[in-house]
């Protein structure tokens, strides 16, 4: 006997928590941190409150873990990409479409970090893991502009957090403002045709902006 959980037992508490951590998502989403109740995630998962103090010690840690789980999400997609031996104009243009398509494939995302600032970073600020985990991010940048900056195709003048900034602005208004801007300007972000248009948009605008010289 060593003592360690059967495999079977692993893969039902890995799917528990995940599970979890799903409904959570949402449901803090929709409601907020004040608002969300432990009781509605237990009952949505078909689990028990107990449950969700075993994996994740309350309603707070729930929280945190569903605040590190949407931004590492973002962070994988972007690591998915390949950038190696590719053009940095292409490169720099994928990477702005992977974000657009990202953060609207994941609105619960966008809620989510809106809530957060409103609470001004109050929880944020107590998971140490996400500022390692936003490095990738201004290192893959790094790395596209480095190239183009190499062949001369770039401007010198611009980080990786300028970019960073550039790109996510552009992506988390698509959804913070969705209903807002829809309803002043009678359009609908998510329609097939307007939410194509705006995804080469932001690619215009970086390479537009990053080869400007």
């Amino acid at each position: 006997m060593t003592g360690e959980p059967r495999p079977e037992l692993q893969r039902d508490a890995e799917r528990t928590r995940a599970d979890l951590l799903a409904v959570a998502t949402e449901v803090f989403a929709e409601s907020g941190y004040s608002g969300a109740r432990v009781d509605e995630i237990a009952e949505r998962t078909r689990t028990t409150k107990r449950m969700i103090y075993y994996y994740f010690g309350g309603k707070e840690g729930l929280y945190m873990a569903v605040l590190e789980s949407a931004y590492r999400g973002i962070r994988e997609a972007e690591q998915r990409l390949q950038v190696d031996h590719v053009d940095p104009v292409v490169a720099i243009r994928n990477l702005a479409e992977l974000t657009f398509d990202h953060h609207l494939d994941h609105q619960a995302f966008i809620r989510l970090v809106a809530i957060e600032n409103i609470h001004r970073g109050e929880y944020i600020g107590r998971i140490d893991s996400l500022r390692t985990l936003g490095q990738p991010a201004t290192s893959l940048l790094d790395e596209i502009l480095a190239r183009g900056h190499e062949q001369g195709v770039f401007r010198a003048d611009v980080d990786a957090l300028d970019v960073h900034l550039l790109i996510s602005s552009y992506c988390v208004f698509q959804v913070a403002n969705r209903y807002t801007f829809g309803f002043l300007f009678d359009v609908d972000f998510t329609e097939t045709t307007r939410r194509a248009h705006l995804r080469r948009m932001i690619g215009d605008v970086v390479v537009g902006w990053l080869t400007t010289h």
